[in-house]
């Protein structure tokens, strides 16, 4: 998801402005800024982008879902309902406020099965979390139920999906809380940060004061700022957040770039009578940051992964041998190594998931590619791509 593949003028010019006021750092020095607010800024235009009363910027897209967990008060011994395919920092936030990750399998769409969300469901579950990987939505529509009819929230981990819409509602901002990544490899990256969206009023609060140290950012004194809760160091700099900016101004190019080179490969794949297309909730339109397709069973999708990458078909991905996205090789998790003891709640409420049966999630997972969409192909090199992939598919 490479908004790096792109840096120009626009991005040189945000943080030059931050390096000659001298000012890196988000609160504070107010006289030296000369009236650039980097960080503001760039949560203004989330807000609108988003669609959102509220933006409070982070240090990381893992940051920004250990800040939505504890903005909404969720903590020790409560659990969080989550997928079998994601990136590992979805379990990672959820243990690092000692809350407990529960993981269901995934449907058809790559994302949270609602009916296994369903059945997950205990007196100890307060959050939903769905997370939109490769640029496309859960069913979450028929989430939004099951939290409505349970009082859950329901949190969207949209680290990978800035761009995408469901119901004509920006992904991120259909649930109670949203968050976003902007490390160097997503659509939009600051080089490193994240984002927590939310239209509720007390949630942006706490995330605001939570994400630094638990400040009030009452008046311009920092020093004489309050802590009404604990918090932690999870602020975003201003340089971050001044490369945010100006990507932030370039998403609809960047899209509209992806929705161009993603439209030319998938109608070449369309008429291959093996090859059937990750489903997309209706009412949904994805990111287009990635191709998505299933193929007959395991095995092919196996050997066709190797065969892309030896013609050269480069950013084509197998999830289900992978080490940071699938359950299969999440050992630190299913053997609960950690540098120091977990909490109680944690070691007791963890499911044994060396025992879990996810032959659900390895249904789809088994048999999905999913290939990056890149900004810097010619409309030449992607159509070669394309011609490449459907030769090889049709091979396999």
């Amino acid at each position: 998801m490479p908004g790096f593949e792109l840096f120009g003028d626009k991005e040189r010019q945000q943080v030059n402005d931050v390096l000659d006021s001298g000012v890196l750092m988000r609160y504070g020095f107010d006289g030296m800024r000369n009236g650039h607010w980097k960080a503001l800024e760039l949560e203004k235009a989330l807000s609108e982008k988003m669609q959102v009363k509220h933006t409070q910027l982070v240090s990381s897209g893992t940051a920004a879902l250990t800040v939505a967990l504890a903005s909404a008060g969720v903590g020790a011994g409560d659990e969080v309902i989550m997928p079998t395919f994601t990136f590992v920092a979805s379990f990672e936030s959820i243990l690092a406020i000692g809350a407990v990750p529960i993981l269901v399998d995934v449907d058809a769409t790559l994302a949270l099965s609602p009916q296994a969300v369903e059945e997950a469901i205990t007196d100890r579950t307060k959050v939903v979390m769905p997370v939109h990987m490769c640029g496309s939505m859960a069913d979450l529509k028929a989430l939004k139920a099951i939290c409505d009819t349970h009082d859950l929230l329901l949190l969207e981990d949209a680290c990978q999906a800035i761009g995408g819409t469901f119901e004509n509602k920006p992904l991120g901002s259909y649930g109670d809380l949203g968050c976003f990544s902007f490390d160097y490899v997503k659509t939009v990256t600051c080089g490193e940060g994240g984002a927590v969206v939310t239209n509720n009023d007390a949630y942006k609060t706490n995330a605001d004061h939570y994400s630094d140290h638990g400040h009030d950012h009452v008046g311009k004194d920092r020093g004489a700022e309050t802590h009404p809760f604990l918090g932690y160091n999870y602020r975003i700099s201003e340089l971050h957040a001044a490369v945010g900016l100006a990507q932030m101004e370039r998403l609809d190019e960047f899209l509209a770039i992806q929705k161009k080179n993603y439209t030319i490969l998938r109608g070449a794949l369309q008429d291959l009578p093996n090859v059937e297309f990750r489903k997309v909730p209706e009412g949904g339109e994805e990111s287009y940051a990635f191709l998505t397709f299933f193929l007959p069973d395991t095995n092919t999708a196996k050997q066709t992964h190797t065969a892309l990458g030896k013609a050269g078909v480069d950013a084509c991905f197998y999830w289900y041998d992978n080490n940071w996205h699938y359950y299969r090789e999440w050992q630190h998790l299913i053997e609960k190594r950690s540098l120091g003891k977990l909490p109680q709640e944690v070691y007791k409420q963890l499911p044994d998931y060396s025992k879990s049966d996810f032959s659900a999630s390895d249904k789809w997972v088994g048999r999905t590619i999913s290939c990056l969409i890149k900004l810097s192909w010619s409309e030449e090199e992607v159509k070669e791509r394309a011609q490449k992939m459907v030769q090889i598919i049709s091979q396999a």
